[in-house]
């Protein structure tokens, strides 16, 4: 996995701006812990960090393609092409020549041979950006859900490019300036595809691509969700998703690096760990290596919430024992969780404070541990979006709600009234960015573009429905948190549940048949009956981790206090003094997780204005 960075005028000459991308392409420095490169002409200039997944000593970016001795194009490219192999033998036919084992010169020979039309090609997980030297265009590329990040913003002649916001912003080419639409979507839980936190930035949406020219722009989709019939019945549907899972992780176990699976002990992540298990046994022989985070005395004093019935360690030693794995416990403590270096890295690591609190810290030193030992390592995302796992999918309150059934349920909880992260805000903010109206027409809009198929019954067709907004408008929020916190150590997350195929075919798969025996994600738990423990595929799905730990919240409490009482802390002209003093007189159960994400948000917010040198422009 990578860092990139570009930057393309057609009016200016970009020869002499090295210390303008070296700048871009440095705060991209922990996407890339093994190399850098530029490449500089007169109208395009591209940047690239590296961290060596596949061909380590020849995979070099940016990459360059020559015809009869002269440059014809350029990549800076993050990210992995599964059927990499199977492209380069069907484009050496087409008579291309490779210099590399890299799928990077892969993905490069594949736009010259079909241009941006490449993209519907390509299997995996991606970023990348070519400057065609023969059209003087560039074009920018997507992966299909969106697991690789890219923003950009489109200048008077031109366009700059890059991974994170931080390298745009890096470059003097772009503001921190923060609007009402931009604190939107810092709040808000149902992202709105392309919208960034910045002002002056766009990201480029899944499935698309963007050409680039004198002339003007093209955005252009090559891929979306569609609503097909379901030929399958429900054996056939357990029997594929078993084989379109086998082959996923094995295409995703291809690394010249080492490589581990992130276990939490709940169906998802077992059931990628155990096939990777059986697949690194019967081709290497070798034991797939795991990991599990949890906090100290978690397991013991345990208490359930809304969402939590169980802690993860006791099921994840069980996978781990069972499969044979070596195994590995990441324990962490309050002083780990509050440690203000981690706290400015992981809100640096991500450009904008979230609503996510104690759950970004630990991914965040989850991800450090995990690099110590792997530079990849596979996950268990995206199987609650496309199998059906998460509660607010069963309870026929946010189900029938006409509103994203995650932000109903959010509204259930006594401790989130005015909202996930937002509780010690001043009103007249809250009242300007209105939350409610915006998660309102983003609700609408977004539900009337769902695909459908043909005679579904009102039941099917409101779960299509949520099946689509959770894949569209919750979904990127994971991606995106997976994504920085772990290319913040050059860790590079791997995602087969997000493999198209298999989104494509469950999207499509009656929800009958994901909840056949009376529980969530059915299809998957009998697909996997054999390699998982019975224990693992009855437990009820729990989230990631908060801690329960009382000192972590009298940690809180102590930094909020200190925060209301300075006059001169950026956060004060948008704070609730009010709320403030409610909340420190009244702390709340060490479990009480919603409540405690306010007092988590505003800190990070106000380290943000300042860290940032934000321009808020409300």
């Amino acid at each position: 996995m990578c860092g990139i960075a570009g930057w393309v005028d057609f009016r200016s000459d970009l020869s002499g701006e090295e210390r303008t991308m070296r700048t871009m392409t440095a705060a991209l420095a922990p996407r890339g812990v093994d190399d850098q490169g530029l490449w500089l002409s007169p109208h395009a200039a591209l940047g690239h960090t590296r961290t060596a997944i596949i061909d380590v000593v020849d995979g070099v970016q940016p990459f360059v393609a020559e015809e009869d001795g002269r440059a014809v194009a350029v990549i800076v490219y993050n990210g992995e092409v599964y059927n990499f192999k199977q492209l380069r033998t069907e484009l050496t036919g087409r008579g291309h020549r490779f210099r590399t084992r890299s799928d990077t010169e892969v993905v490069l020979h594949a736009y010259l041979e079909w241009g941006a039309d490449c993209a519907e090609r390509l299997e995996g997980i991606f970023a990348f950006g070519v400057w065609d030297l023969r059209r003087r265009e560039l074009v920018l590329v997507r992966d299909r859900l969106g697991v690789k990040p890219l923003f950009y913003h489109r200048t008077p002649h031109g366009v700059v490019f890059a991974s994170e916001p931080k390298a745009l912003l890096a470059g003097g080419l772009v503001r921190p300036v923060v609007d009402t639409d931009g604190l939107r979507e810092m709040f808000a839980v149902a992202k709105k595809p392309g919208q960034a936190v910045f002002r002056d930035m766009r990201e480029l949406l899944p499935g698309h691509t963007l050409t680039i020219g004198d002339s003007g722009a093209a955005d252009r989709t090559y891929w979306r969700l569609e609503a097909r019939p379901h030929e399958d019945d429900l054996p056939q549907t357990i029997r594929h998703t078993r084989g379109l899972l086998e082959d996923i992780v094995l295409r995703e176990l291809e690394a010249d690096v080492p490589l581990c699976t992130a276990l939490s002990g709940g169906v998802d992540s077992s059931s990628v760990t155990a096939i990777a298990a059986m697949w690194r046994w019967k081709l290497a022989g070798e034991r797939v290596r795991t990991f599990v985070t949890t906090f100290d005395e978690y397991a013991e004093n345990f208490r359930p919430d809304d969402v939590r019935f169980s802690p993860d360690e006791p099921y994840a030693v069980e996978v781990a024992e069972h499969l044979r794995s070596d195994h590995v416990n990441i324990r962490l403590s309050p002083q780990d969780l509050m440690d203000p270096v981690t706290r400015r890295a992981v809100l640096a690591a991500q450009d904008a404070p979230t609503t996510l609190g104690d759950m970004d810290t630990s991914n965040y030193l989850t991800a450090r541990e995990i690099k110590t030992h792997s530079t990849v390592a596979l996950v268990g995302e995206v199987a609650d979006e496309i199998f059906g796992g998460y509660n607010w999918m069963f309870n026929p309150d946010t189900v029938r709600a006409e509103a994203f059934p995650w932000v109903a349920h959010e509204a259930l909880q006594p401790s989130s009234l005015r909202g996930q992260g937002r509780g010690l805000f001043d009103q007249g903010l809250l009242d300007k960015i209105d939350m409610h109206g915006y998660y309102h027409d983003a609700y609408h809009e977004a539900a009337a573009l769902a695909p459908h198929q043909e005679g579904e019954d009102d039941t099917e067709r409101r779960m299509r429905t949520i099946g689509y907004l959770t894949l569209t408008h919750w979904l990127p929020m994971l991606l995106d948190r997976g994504d920085r916190l772990s290319m913040a150590h050059g860790l590079e997350l791997r995602v087969p549940y997000s493999d198209h195929r298999l989104v494509e075919y469950l999207y499509n798969t009656p929800w009958s048949f994901k909840t056949f025996d009376g529980r969530e994600k059915a299809v998957l738990r009998h697909a996997v009956d054999d390699l998982v423990p019975r224990s693992v595929l009855e437990r009820k799905k729990s989230p990631w981790p908060v801690t329960q730990d009382p000192a972590y919240l009298r940690m809180l409490h102590r930094e909020l206090a200190a925060l209301a009482a300075d006059p001169q802390a950026p956060i004060r002209p948008y704070l609730d003094p009010k709320a403030c003093e409610e909340m420190l007189a009244d702390p709340g159960a060490a479990n009480d997780w919603p409540r405690r994400m306010h007092i988590e948000t505003a800190l990070q917010f106000n380290s943000w204005l300042s860290l940032y040198g934000i321009e808020l422009a409300v």
